[in-house]
This record gives structure tokens, sequence and C-alpha cells, in this order.
């Protein structure tokens, strides 16, 4: 009888060896489209394989776009959701605002919010979130005002400049009101917000900024910007007008300066959240990350296009110079 019991174990503990280890289901949504996307992609994707985390081989990842139309943001993250996934990775307030509202129960880690998230409602607090949404925000209230001194001191002669918005963001309206207002008022800059309600007003503003001729231009961050930024930035470029851009990726359409978070290293972050929390980290435990590491970019190419000298003190503070 005790050989018996014996081969039962053994069987048993063969089956159990034999049973294949669950491969993490990750989900991905993002506000704009999977080409704007690709530096961000790329970066996640290295980080995680710096973790042991190789796609198709021990972890899986579903990607969802919105392509900056926020009527389907509900509907991609339910998709996720539907597809029991392990952790949904989202960047963009609303659409993180929409996975938060889609599920109570899988983690969402931020790939970067714009707004400040506890204002927005996403997390209780950047020590302890409380809840199962954590990650990584760009919100930095000192950031608007510095991409608007860096335009001014690479631009001197700089006097009107026209703001793009999203009336629907939250951090749009933070900028507009005001973190951008005493900066400009210092810098003896009058500014000129102007919305875009949609894609299909893009040749309307882009028809009343040339009738108002700003000698600037600041571009915000959102859903509807971050898909449309290519044709701005290039619109700035035929129009001849030095732009601030929003999003690093877009600065070889034509935009003169980026300054902002290092997204390189800040999205290879999101995959030590992935990581921690795979292995039984609790996302209202683990703190947000707000970035710690800025980079300069400046444009040469389009300086030159539209005749803009940069002085080369702010050329010699920049991380980066495209020629």
């Amino acid at each position: 009888m005790l050989s018996v019991y014996a081969v039962l174990f053994a069987l048993c503990s063969s089956a159990g060896a034999q049973q294949p280890k669950k491969v993490p289901h990750i989900g991905y949504l993002y506000q704009g489209d999977r080409i704007s996307d690709s530096r961000r992609i790329e970066a996640i994707q290295l980080g995680l394989r710096d973790l042991g985390y190789i796609e198709g081989k021990n972890i899986t990842i579903e990607y969802r776009y919105a392509a900056g139309n926020r009527d389907q943001f509900a509907e991609v993250a339910a998709e996720l959701v539907r597809l029991k996934v392990d952790i949904i990775l989202v960047g963009g307030d609303r659409l993180i605002l929409a996975a938060k509202n889609a599920t109570s129960t899988i983690p969402i880690v931020m790939t970067g919010a714009g707004a400040d998230p506890v204002k927005a409602g996403l997390v209780k607090s950047l020590a302890r979130p409380g809840g199962n949404v954590t990650g990584l925000t760009d919100s930095n209230r000192e950031l608007s005002g510095k991409r608007l001194e860096l335009l001014k001191e690479a631009v001197p002669k700089l006097a009107r400049v026209a703001v793009l918005y999203e009336r629907s963001n939250p951090a749009n309206a933070f900028e507009i009101k005001e973190a951008l207002p005493p900066v400009a008022r210092a810098l003896k800059l009058s500014l000129q917000s102007k919305e875009v309600p949609s894609v299909d007003d893009l040749d309307q503003v882009f028809a009343a900024l040339n009738q108002e001729a700003p000698n600037g231009l600041y571009i915000l961050g959102g859903p509807l910007l971050r898909a449309i930024e290519r044709r701005i930035a290039e619109f700035a470029l035929k129009s001849r007008i030095p732009s601030m851009i929003n999003y690093r990726e877009t600065i070889d359409a034509g935009g003169l300066m980026y300054y902002g978070a290092d997204q390189a290293d800040n999205y290879r972050r999101v995959a030590w959240y992935v990581d921690k929390i795979l292995k039984d980290g609790k996302p209202r435990d683990l703190p947000v990350e707000q970035p710690t590491k800025f980079e300069l970019v400046v444009n040469l190419k389009t300086a030159k296009q539209i005749g803009v000298i940069i002085p080369q003190k702010v050329l010699a503070r920049a991380d980066r110079v495209i020629r």
C-alpha cells in the first residue's frame, strides 16, 4: 500500500512540475497612435528586457490606441478589462481616468500624466496612491514657465506667443490660467490662447494664426494635440514661427525646441512598476514618481529655415542639437 501512495505522490508531483508557468499579460493604452508612440514603446520594452521580461517569450502585451479620439477612451479601456490583463499601462490623463473607471481591481500604471494626478482624482497622494493606480506623472508646476523662458531666451525678439490648447484637458487649464501668465508678464510677452476643438478645426486655427501673426507658438499637451502636433510643427515651420513643442518625438517635424522630462529615462521606469506588481507589489503602496531628469533639444535645422539665430548660450545648454 505504501508503494501505491509513493507512486501516486510521484505522479502528482510530476504533473505539478509540468504545469506551464503563467505568462504575464499586459495591456497597453495610449491616447495617440502607434507610429507617434514608437519611442515610448521601445523604451518600455528595453526596460522590461533589462529586468528579464521579453515580449513574446515570457510576457505578452496587448496594444490599444485611441488616435486622439476622446469618444474611444472608455471602449478601448473596457476592451482590455474584458481581456483580463494582469496590468494596464496607460498614458494621458483622460485615458488614465477611463481605465480607472473601467476597473478597480486590475493594477494601472501611468506612463505619464500631465495633470496633477491627485487633483485629477487618480490617486489619493503621490506617496501613497491608495487605490489601483500608480506610476509616473509629468506634472511639474515650474515646467510650463521654464519652457516659455527658454523660448524667449532662444528668440530674444519674441513678443506675441500663441498658446494652442484643449479645453477638456485639466492640465491645459492650469497652464493657461495659472502657470503661464505671470511668467509672460515678467518676460513682457503677450499670450494669445487658441483652442483646438477638433482635428477638423485645425485648418481654421491655422488661418486664424496666419491672420493674427504671432511670432511664437507654444503647444500644450493632450490627446488631440498629441495626435496632431506633427501637423502643427509643420505649419510652424512653413509659417516661419518659432515653436516650443510638448512632445519630444515630434521635434523632427519642424518644432524649434523641446524642453521636458527625459522621456526615454521616464518610460524605462515603467518596467520597474510592472516588475514590482508582478512580484505581488500593490499599486496603493508604490509611490507615484515625478521626473528627475530633464532635457533641452534644439532643432538647428528648423532655426535656419525660419531665419532664427539661436544664441550660443542656449545651444551650450542643450542636451541635443539637431543639425
